[in-house]
């Protein structure tokens, strides 16, 4: 009897390894690199936001991490579409990408600085404006097309 329990226990081990270890391959295949779906996204930063603002473009800011079920909703079910593609090319709107998987320290400080403890968070520079606008935490395509509108 003891020897199936044992024997039950390490497969379900076994099994729980297998499956965290496809799904950290998947994860390493989801996470933001040069291109996020349509979005070509390059890596967030203080000097990055005021760079693309001074040339005169907004800045659409995803500060997000691996294991945030709600940053990765939101990066399928807004964020990769087709239509925010066409209004980020339109607005000529630069995308960042902060990673705060590992809890980076200048992501932290970001966050804090807008009242937040954790990501998600999405922010819309505009050039000539001091304040970024916050999006919603849960994000649908037309509420970051018409946030690019304005």
């Amino acid at each position: 009897m003891i020897c199936a329990i044992v024997v039950g226990v390490l497969a379900l081990g076994l099994a729980g390894v297998a499956a965290g270890a496809a799904g950290a391959a998947r994860s390493a295949d989801a996470a933001p690199q040069g291109d996020s779906g349509p979005l070509a996204a390059q890596p967030w930063s203080a000097a990055a936001v005021n760079a693309a603002t001074a040339s005169g473009r907004p800045v659409l800011v995803n500060l997000t991490a691996d294991w945030c079920v709600t940053c990765k909703i939101n990066e399928r079910a807004a964020l990769s579409s087709p239509r925010v593609a066409k209004a980020m090319r339109e607005a000529n709107a630069a995308y960042l990408v902060g990673d705060w998987t590992r809890r980076d320290d200048a992501i932290t400080r970001e966050l804090q600085a807008h009242g937040r403890s954790g990501v998600p968070l999405y922010l819309l520079y505009r050039p000539g404006r001091a304040e970024p606008e916050i999006l919603p935490q849960l994000l649908t395509e037309g509420v970051v097309v018409d946030a690019l509108k304005d």
